[in-house]
């Protein structure tokens, strides 16, 4: 999380700039349509219970995923807005040294439940933005990976964490409707706890380490 002082100096700079968007007829509310590329690290922060041996070096990485998702945003003032998003995910969790391709967790469902509050800048035509915000990632329809079933594995479990999501974007106007084509970046902070089951009992746990990049593009409408 290094980065989370020089982008809030980003953000408090922002307060000398006249706001992006002049008045546009009390238009509130934009919806964006977007393709989302999320792009997850996952590797082990810590092992906390290991009743089967792993290896030392054992270290893993969670898949990406593409997906369409839905912004919908409020504006407060034309420079002061809040957003959330609505999308779901899949992932996998393969080994990477230690096992390297060992299926570890298989189907894992992830809802990034998030609100940003942003602030749009004055660039003329265009109006980039930077914002902050809590995330809860809520985890459903997790199951064990065929390595770890084949281990013994007959459940496994993630754990819904809050987390922190930074933004940073660009809305560019395609006509004087309110359509406008928009590009979109935010990095979450965030970890997660892996529980793996054997007959009742919890073999392992481990903590993962998130973080992932989350890169959308898609169209949006005021109205």
């Amino acid at each position: 999380m290094r980065n989370i002082p020089a982008l809030l100096a980003c953000a408090a700079m922002t307060g000398f700039a006249t706001p992006a968007l002049a008045d546009d007829g009390g238009s509130k509310w934009q919806v964006k349509l977007m393709g989302t590329a999320v792009l997850p690290d996952g590797k082990i922060d810590k092992v906390k219970t290991d009743l089967v041996g792993l290896p030392a070096t054992l270290q893993t990485k969670a898949s990406d995923n593409y997906v369409p998702t839905v912004a919908i945003e409020y504006f407060f003032t034309p420079a002061v807005s809040l957003e959330t998003i609505c999308c779901v995910t899949e992932h996998h969790v393969t080994g990477t040294t230690g096992l390297p391709g060992a299926r570890l967790v298989s189907n894992a469902h992830l809802i990034p439940a998030t609100f940003t509050l942003k602030y749009h800048l004055n660039a003329g035509r265009i109006s980039p933005y930077v914002g902050a915000g809590p995330s809860y990632f809520l985890w459903f329809g997790e199951k064990p990976g065929a390595t770890a079933v084949a281990a013994g594995a007959d459940d496994f479990k993630m754990s819904d964490e809050l987390g922190l999501a930074l933004q940073g974007g660009v809305d560019v106007p395609l006509n004087d409707k309110g359509l406008a084509l928009s590009l979109d970046a935010k990095r979450y902070f965030v970890k997660t706890t892996a529980r793996w089951y054997a007959g009742g009992t919890n073999v392992i746990t481990t903590v993962h380490q998130l973080d992932p990049w989350v890169l959308s593009a898609g169209l949006g409408m005021r109205f």
